[in-house]
């Protein structure tokens, strides 16, 4: 009998001591994942506790399921663009006999941010460095907080965002079908203008003026000083209009992008974007969908400076050395930027 008890306190203690064991160890597996986190937390505070954090709902359910009422009216207003541009690729499509299939090589505008499910088509000369300087911070996971602190230069390197080309085809429909999609437009011939003063008409643009004014100065300029020839740094802008629509350019390629069509960049008419936002109302349109993706409280976009931008009395201006024949070859080649977008044929344009 106390050989038996003996054996029943030996016995408990061993099982005392496995319990302590295996408490034990399950208290350092703990802390063993606690040690894994920890450290991501402390890298990336912003995540966590700053403006970029994603919510329990995303900007495509916030546009067409409001949380709360907009007495603004930016849904209408919205929704209104997005019809005009279903109708006039309606228009297009019923009186062309073109028909295209998208591939991932047609993707390369689309900026992805995978944190709040967003893609952005960037359009050159429409505020993209500052919208790419968004798309930064919100895809920063920290590293970004006030857009302005990235210089320039640094939104525009390919390695620091994310294009939708380079997902699988699978990856690219579900985004596609489950992102909320905007791009920015902007009035086609003050694009087109803005363009050509950034990149024909100052000093610091000399790759632009090598690689187009050259090859524009030898095509068109009667008579070109060896230094145009080799230097390209003094387009004309009935040069630069020219070179647009002379038939010999299309057959060269595609346009570069700052001066091609929206059309061409985004596809519109084969991708159905859930907003477009338009220059003229550059700050609203922005912090609007900026409010839709859940961070309107502490992300602002950058203001611009109004003093330099391009006017529609700039542009017509420019237009005014342009032949009327030019002018209509130029309205056709943006024509459907002007109608899926619902801006008016230019007062100054001399068609008729």
């Amino acid at each position: 009998m106390k050989q038996t008890l003996g054996e029943l306190m030996r016995m408990s203690r061993i099982c005392r001591m496995v319990i302590a064991t295996c408490l034990g160890s399950f208290i350092l597996v703990i802390f063993y994942f606690q040690s894994m986190f920890q450290p991501v937390m402390q890298r990336n505070p912003f995540v966590v506790d700053g403006c970029c954090r994603k919510g329990s709902r995303n900007a495509l359910q916030e546009l067409y399921s409001p949380s709360q009422l907009d007495p603004s009216g930016a849904a209408v207003l919205h929704q209104g663009r997005r019809d005009q541009v279903v109708d006039a690729c309606r228009v297009n499509n019923a009186s062309s006999r073109k028909r295209r299939v998208l591939t991932p090589g047609d993707l390369k505008h689309l900026v992805v941010d995978e944190d709040h499910e967003l893609i952005y088509c960037y359009v050159p000369k429409v505020a993209c460095t500052n919208w790419k300087r968004v798309m930064m911070v919100l895809t920063g996971r920290g590293k970004y907080s006030d857009p302005m602190e990235i210089p320039s230069n640094q939104a525009h390197v390919p390695s620091n965002l994310k294009t939708l080309n380079q997902y699988s085809i699978a990856e690219i429909n579900h985004r596609l079908k489950n992102y909320f999609k905007f791009l920015f437009v902007r009035e086609p011939f003050e694009r087109l203008v803005s363009a050509y003063r950034n990149k024909f008409t100052l000093k610091y643009n000399s790759s632009f003026h090598k690689r187009f004014g050259t090859r524009i100065i030898r095509r068109y300029r009667k008579n070109p000083t060896q230094d145009a020839l080799i230097n390209g740094s003094d387009v004309k802008f009935k040069e630069f209009i020219e070179y647009l629509v002379d038939p010999a350019t299309q057959h060269d390629g595609p346009l570069n992008e700052h001066w091609q069509t929206v059309y061409q960049l985004c596809h519109p008419c084969h991708i159905h974007y859930d907003m477009v936002g338009k220059y003229e109302t550059l700050e609203e349109d922005a912090n609007y969908i900026l409010r839709l993706v859940g961070v309107g409280d502490s992300l602002r976009f950058p203001s611009y400076a109004k003093s330099t931008r391009t006017t529609d009395a700039m542009t017509a201006q420019f237009f005014s050395n342009i032949s009327t024949q030019q002018q209509f070859q130029l309205y056709q080649l943006y024509k459907m930027d002007f109608l899926m977008f619902n801006y008016s044929k230019p007062s100054y344009l001399r068609l008729d």
